[in-house]
């Protein structure tokens, strides 16, 4: 049944859907013009730091050759990968305006707030043959390749460095560009197709700034191994403890509802890794502590107690009442599980000043125990869930993780067995005489273990050995690799420990520790997601302030968080202390 409108309400319904309509192009008016007016703010602010007088010297001329000049802007709202435009022309101001029109004309037809603008003028190019760039990119570290690509001289098809590596178009093993994922990331650009790949490219580098999300510019590294990050003129305890503190709120939300942690991911295309590793579970709840301890938050006091009761439920027991940690996956009882199991418990006991698990550490470190030879010191590695041997060896770290625990356990129980224990396992250790013990979990061993057992001189050495024969490889590393200063900073704790007892090391080279140290710590800030690596992945916002390996697909995982959480954590303890050696002041005795 139909039912005929009077004229006066059909005339009242005609202006209320032409008020709609119309209200409706005012609001998406608005939008884009705030979305425009947001860029332009920006990108002014970054018009004044990249068009000064000594950056435009510093291009010289035409160093896009006969194009003349490039210029690139990135922009991202911060939940999806940055789009990117870019412009040419015969000098920078016009090669800057050409790509800021571009910007705004998508802009007013693309709903993408500009939260993080990002700017690259093009300083060098050249010619590279196909078969060269192959060559090239072989023999490069997978993701260290650190150059833009244009596919014909005029730039109309040019990709970032970031865009290239970030997207995972460059191929490192076959060597060139992988055809199929550049055209993948052109349809998520809205960008036509490519057909084919040239038979020679153009290879350049930029100078690069960024606009936050609250207005400020960085400068970008021009160069190096830290190419495209923000330039940090030095790392004071304070910033130490902020990259810490931030690494572990991101580790945190990683925790999910039943205790156990999602293991890592892979950014790029924010594909989840899947991993259910009980001793990385372990190593990464030991860092939220250690964090807590360096900040306390609520939150992060939450996710503690849901990770450690996930913890708490892989501990089972003997008839001998003894623990262990089984992994029913693969039917085995680590000597590493268990240990970590016990450093994690006595970490947290000291830090929120309870004795809840005294017992448990002990029936810890009884397992423990039983794994070792009480006449060598030597422990075996793995068991069968029926405590039957399954392999003597796995990794080396295991014993340094269970020498670790017991002397932790005997700090907390004051009992002769854990530290008799522990003293049989650092003794088999310094009679290997074979290198493998050079890592960060004996040097934790040694920095405890010297806590109690002072008059032994051979410990002293043994472990300031094993940092100092390896200072100059540690010092030239480019990978980031954060275990390095975890090792270098319990080297320093010791170091100390023993200047302020009133002792001498002789031939220690403190000063070139100490160098090793900035060296590490800021090599290890290429591996943080700050906004400009982290606007070329999938989901920026997801993956901001963690910390990822490059040369490995840019994955993040719990481990590597673990060991930049720690490392951070004793650097930001440590740092007023390390500014008194550096300066030839520190007290003695």
């Amino acid at each position: 049944m139909k039912v005929k409108l009077s004229g006066s309400r059909r005339s009242r319904r005609l202006v209320l859907a032409f008020l709609s309509v119309a209200m409706t192009l005012c609001l998406s008016a608005c939008g884009e013009k705030k979305n425009v007016k947001e860029f332009q703010d920006k990108a002014n602010l970054l018009e004044q730091e990249a068009m000064a007088d000594w950056v435009i010297e510093g291009l010289g001329e035409a160093p896009a050759g006969d194009t003349g000049y490039v210029v690139f802007f990135s922009v991202c709202d911060r939940t999806s990968r940055a789009s990117v435009y870019s412009g040419t022309g015969k000098t920078p101001k016009q090669a800057w305006d050409h790509a800021a029109a571009n910007v705004e004309e998508n802009l007013k037809e693309e709903e993408l707030s500009p939260a993080w603008v990002k700017v690259d003028l093009a300083y060098h190019s050249e010619a590279l043959p196909g078969e060269e760039l192959e060559k090239a990119l072989r023999q490069s570290r997978r993701g260290f390749f650190r150059y833009g690509l244009a596919f014909d001289e005029e730039f109309n098809r040019a990709f970032l460095e970031e865009e290239l590596n970030g997207a995972g178009i460059y191929d490192y093993e076959s060597g060139g560009v992988n055809l199929e994922r550049m055209n993948l990331y052109l349809e998520s650009q809205g960008r036509e197709r490519l057909s084919g790949l040239p038979e020679e490219y153009i290879v350049f580098g930029c100078a690069c700034w960024l606009c936050d999300e609250e207005s400020a510019v960085h400068k970008l590294n021009v160069s190096g191994l830290s190419y495209g990050r923000r330039s940090v003129d030095s790392i004071d305890g304070a910033y130490a403890g902020e990259l810490a503190e931030e690494a572990a709120g991101f580790l945190a939300s990683q925790v999910k509802g039943d205790g156990s942690f999602v293991y890592g991911c892979y950014p790029r295309f924010d594909e989840e890794i899947k991993g259910d590793n009980f001793i990385s579970h372990s190593g990464a709840l030991w860092s939220l502590i250690r964090a807590y301890r360096l900040a306390p938050k609520e939150e992060l006091a939450e996710k503690i107690e849901l990770a450690l009761a996930f913890m708490l439920e892989q501990i089972g027991y003997d008839k001998d009442g003894r623990a262990f940690v089984y992994e029913e996956k693969n039917n085995e009882i680590k000597l590493g599980g268990g240990a970590l199991a016990l450093i994690v418990l006595t970490e947290y006991m000291d830090v929120f000043q309870n004795t809840d698990y005294v017992e448990d550490c002990r029936a810890l470190g009884g397992g423990l125990i039983s794994m070792m030879d009480r006449k060598t010191g030597r422990f075996v590695h793995v068991l069968n869930g029926d405590l039957t041997l399954k392999e003597e060896f796995r990794t080396v770290y295991y014993d340094g993780e269970a020498a670790f625990a017991l002397a932790r356990l005997y700090g907390l129980t004051g009992e002769q067995i854990w530290l008799d224990a522990a003293q049989l396992s650092v003794d088999y250790m310094i009679a290997e005489k074979d290198g493998r013990y050079a890592n960060h979990w004996t040097a934790y061993t040694m920095n405890e273990i010297t806590r109690y057992v002072t008059e032994n001189s051979g410990y002293y050495s043994f472990a300031l050995e094993n940092v100092q024969k390896n200072l100059e490889e540690i010092y030239e590393r480019e990978t980031t690799d954060p275990y390095c200063l975890e090792t270098l900073m319990v080297a320093f704790e010791l170091y100390d420990r023993i200047v302020s007892g009133g002792n001498s090391v002789e031939g220690f080279q403190i000063q070139t520790l100490l160098a090793t140290i900035y060296a590490r710590a800021e090599r290890q800030l290429d591996g943080r997601f700050y906004p400009e690596y982290a606007m070329y992945m999938k989901n920026p916002q997801k993956v901001l302030w963690a910390f990822m390996v490059r040369n490995e697909d840019f994955c993040i995982r719990i481990d590597d968080l673990q060991h930049n959480i720690c490392g951070f954590s004793l650097y930001a303890e440590n740092y007023e202390k390390m500014l008194t050696y550096a300066s030839g002041t520190e007290k003695r005795g």
